[in-house]
């Protein structure tokens, strides 16, 4: 069986999917950008802001299946250039307690809205 997570917390879809799908014991957060809730606009700044928009997105929605940051345990960050990682590495450091999450970071030629930094990530309730 398959949820929808929504949350006023993060941005609505900009495409045909959810936000975020709750499978089983597993929490599937679609890719985030620095979408303002409240506008759904790209929010300014450099890359620094937009990963922490990124992540308080991905904050609201994990709030809003109940879970946190500290059960997250796998995500992708796609930078549009790779040259951001240190930057992005700091904002998303700070988000998580040890053990981090499993994670990749690749860099993309074109990410959504010409956003910096994109993250997903998978969440589990056990």
């Amino acid at each position: 069986m398959k949820q929808a997570i929504f949350s006023p917390d993060a941005p609505k879809a900009i495409g045909p999917y959810s936000p975020a799908i709750r499978a089983g014991q597993l929490l599937f957060v679609s890719g985030q950008i620095a979408l303002d809730p409240a506008t759904g606009q790209m929010i300014g700044g450099d890359v620094a802001a937009q990963t922490r928009r990124v992540m308080d997105n991905l904050g609201g929605l994990l709030n809003a299946a109940g879970l946190s940051f500290s059960d997250v345990v796998r995500t992708t960050i796609f930078l549009a250039d790779m040259g951001d990682f240190a930057a992005v590495n700091e904002i998303y450091g700070a988000y998580f307690t040890p053990p981090a999450p499993a994670r990749a970071t690749v860099q993309a030629v074109r990410l959504p809205k010409d956003a910096r930094v994109e993250i997903d990530a998978i969440a589990s309730y056990s």
